[in-house]
């Protein structure tokens, strides 16, 4: 069979185009719980890394959310700014910026704790359906090195 690109050009034969609908709108239904406590997804995203395990370096953030230095650390410099957190450079390596939560970073964890139980409410799949989609996304995750 002859490989048809007008078939492949199809937007509705791309599996990238419902992978980046659907993170759309879930990374969208965290707004309204978000925005009025001033953070983004992705700040919140470095808070539960940081909630998890406190005083990291930032390329462990970096690594933890496969996200690049350019891209995180604006999002570092707002949060210090906001009093969430404290940056200092490493006794051992002067290059290292290490990241740990305030007092004030450790407390805005008891004001989101419910948010991933109401996001969770906003998506309908059933839990076996979550459960699987989560293991395929993060098999996709793990073949993409």
């Amino acid at each position: 069979m002859e490989y048809d690109y007008h078939e492949a050009m199809k937007l509705d034969n791309q599996l990238c185009f419902p992978l980046y609908a659907a993170s759309r709108c879930v990374v969208n239904l965290y707004t309204p719980w978000l925005k009025p406590l001033g953070l983004t997804y992705t700040q919140y995203l470095v808070f539960l890394v940081l909630w998890e395990k406190d005083d990291l370096t930032v390329g462990e953030i970096c690594d933890k959310l496969m996200l690049d230095n350019g891209t995180l650390s604006p999002l570092l410099k707002k949060m210090q700014t906001a009093g969430y957190i404290e940056k200092n450079r490493s006794e051992d390596d002067d290059r290292v910026v290490r990241i740990t939560l305030t007092e004030e970073g450790r407390e805005l964890q008891e004001k989101v704790k419910d948010v991933p139980a109401k996001v969770s409410n906003c998506i309908k799949l059933q839990p076996e359906d979550a459960q699987k989609l989560y293991t395929l996304l993060y098999g996709l995750l793990d073949k993409k090195e």
